[in-house]
């Protein structure tokens, strides 16, 4: 506790009388400060005992006492302290009148009490409450380093608590409670998921205060990264004391060590699973365990799924850059799976990359955290500007994929990014698949992906692929521009009146070159059909007898039945 005007008072070297402001005699005081201005106030900061011997002041005309008391309670002063015996025998009645009015605390000095020694005596409790600061600081500091080390973040929460008289909570980097003392206070600390996520946004180290007086949280930011790795919470019924900062401070210290050592194992895990990874895309699961050992558990055994995902404007990059013209002008497929030389080869040059960034790492943030609520061991290897993971199947983290993908598509339905983020990722997920089937799994991951890109969305499953349609596949803008191409002659002979061959050419391929069929349907003589598709060898300057041909007039015309 900092000094108080009642401990002056105490004080049996001061000798000091109170004179008016009893009531007020518990106010701390900041400072000790003498001062004979008319008036003090403009170099007040408030707290101070203000003491005086009334050299330039009329102290017994009451009406400036009163301006004057009024003057040094509105900046705050703590209380008024005045030397009797140097230009008054006695504190005049004009200004005890004032104190006792304004209820600003008025101090006797004796004459043999000099201004120094109040000095020494506030300056003293206020070293001593300093000192008692620092020794319960260090002291928390142990009892804190002790609990962390014998009890992790759940001990170090517990004796945090203890420490601030409150509760203490632990968010991992999504902002999802992990820990919390006492555990009534998971509740608490769950509504302000809020307040966390937006705090994870600001550069750390961060902090933000929230509540009321009664109920106030202290949130900070952990890690010394540019994207925080957690967050904790101390909330208390008052603020926090110096003891109290110091315990916080210490906490902060603690954790964010246990954070930064996380993450260095953390990306150690993530070099030895690229390794695990590459085994089980060559074809040799046993190798692949003998490599993770006990680290991913039974992962490598059960049923698991496969996800490639990568950043939306790497996606559009890709597409970009594989957009070169195939025979015949059409594109190139806009993303062509990695070519996989039989079962055992491996399916791609996976790698352990740099950490993933912005939205991969997000993306990995999230999925990590559902796994390790729910105890699930996760595979995550970054792979240059792509992320691979691989989980069980039907598990947390597969679901915390599929539920990240369905909010960017309704963020993006509703022309809103998440959290700010604009560049979200891309997903394509493999069917279930056992560890001597890893390759097919990262094939069909890559078929899934190339397909949300065409489609927009964030994530396609591959049983999606498998059991709808290829007309689906050509909504691709290069494949309409090369369709309209095609069939572009057509249409513009159309337009002169002089036939309708895009109609007959639909008809006569939709019943597979059967004359008498189509020309019933087109409501025509079987001869007129025939010249019309001579019409239309002629102007297209290609056979119809070249089953390539009439492959590649029927997707056309399928890619551009929706636009005439």
């Amino acid at each position: 506790m900092p000094p108080t005007l009642a401990s002056l008072v105490h004080h049996s070297a001061l000798k000091l009388t109170v004179r008016a402001g009893e009531e007020r005699l518990a106010t701390p005081v900041r400072w000790a400060h003498a001062s004979e201005l008319a008036d003090p106030v403009p170099y007040m900061e408030g707290g101070e005992l203000l003491l005086i011997t009334a050299l330039k002041l009329d102290a017994e005309d009451p009406e400036a006492m009163r301006r004057y008391v009024r003057r040094l309670g509105q900046a705050g002063v703590a209380g008024l302290g005045f030397a009797v015996g140097v230009h008054y025998a006695t504190i005049p009645d004009a200004l005890v009148d004032a104190a006792a009015e304004e209820g600003l605390p008025l101090l006797e000095v004796p004459r043999r009490t000099p201004f120094l020694a109040i000095s020494k005596a506030v300056s003293a409790a206020i070293s001593a409450e300093q000192y008692q600061a620092v020794t319960a600081g260090f002291a928390a500091q142990r009892d804190l380093t002790k609990q962390a080390l014998g009890g992790g973040p759940a001990g170090l929460l517990a004796a945090l608590a203890g420490q601030v008289d409150g509760w203490a909570a632990l968010y991992d980097a999504t902002g999802a409670v992990v820990a919390a003392a006492p555990e009534w206070a998971a509740r608490r600390a769950a509504r302000l998921t809020p307040e966390v996520e937006r705090l994870h946004v600001r550069t750390p180290p961060a902090s933000l205060v929230v509540g009321g007086e009664a109920d106030r949280v202290e949130l900070h930011t952990l890690g010394t990264s540019r994207r925080p790795r957690a967050a904790l919470a101390v909330g208390t019924g008052a603020p926090l004391g110096t003891a109290e900062r110091y315990a916080v401070h210490s906490a902060i210290a603690l954790l964010t060590l246990t954070t930064e050592r996380s993450r260095s194992l953390h990306e150690a895990e993530q070099r030895v699973g690229a390794a695990v990874l590459r085994m089980l895309l060559a074809g040799e699961p046993e190798h692949a365990r003998t490599a993770a050992g006990s680290l991913y558990g039974d992962l490598l055994d059960a049923p698991y799924r496969l996800i490639i995902a990568e950043a939306a404007s790497a996606t559009a990059a890709r597409a970009h850059a594989d957009g070169r013209t195939a025979p015949h002008g059409a594109p190139r497929p806009v993303d062509a799976p990695r070519p996989v030389a039989g079962e055992r080869a491996v399916a791609a040059p996976v790698r352990a990359g740099e950490p993933p960034a912005g939205p991969l790492a997000a993306l990995a943030e999230h999925v990590e955290a559902a796994a390790a609520r729910a105890g699930e061991a996760l595979l995550v290897v970054p792979d240059g500007e792509r992320l691979v993971l691989l989980t069980a199947d039907g598990g947390a983290a597969a679901r915390a994929c599929v539920g990240y993908a369905a909010a960017v598509d309704q963020a993006r339905t509703t022309g809103q990014a998440l959290a700010g983020r604009t560049d979200e990722p891309v997903m394509g997920l493999s069917a279930p698949a056992g560890p001597i089937a890893a390759a097919t799994a990262y094939r069909q991951a890559e078929q899934a992906l190339s397909v949300a890109r065409r489609r927009g969305r964030a994530l396609v499953e591959h049983e999606e692929v498998a059991t709808g349609s290829v007309v689906q596949l050509l909504s691709d803008d290069a494949v309409r521009a090369f369709a309209d191409g095609l069939l572009r002659a057509l249409r513009e002979h159309d337009a002169t009146g002089r036939g309708d061959l895009v109609a007959s050419l639909r008809a006569w391929l939709s019943r597979h070159g059967q004359w008498d069929a189509a020309a019933a349907e087109l409501g025509v003589h079987r001869h007129t059909l025939r010249y019309r598709m001579r019409r239309v060898e002629e102007i297209l300057g290609r056979s119809l007898d070249d089953p390539d041909v009439r492959m590649e007039l029927w997707l056309a015309l399928k890619a551009t039945s929706g636009t005439e």
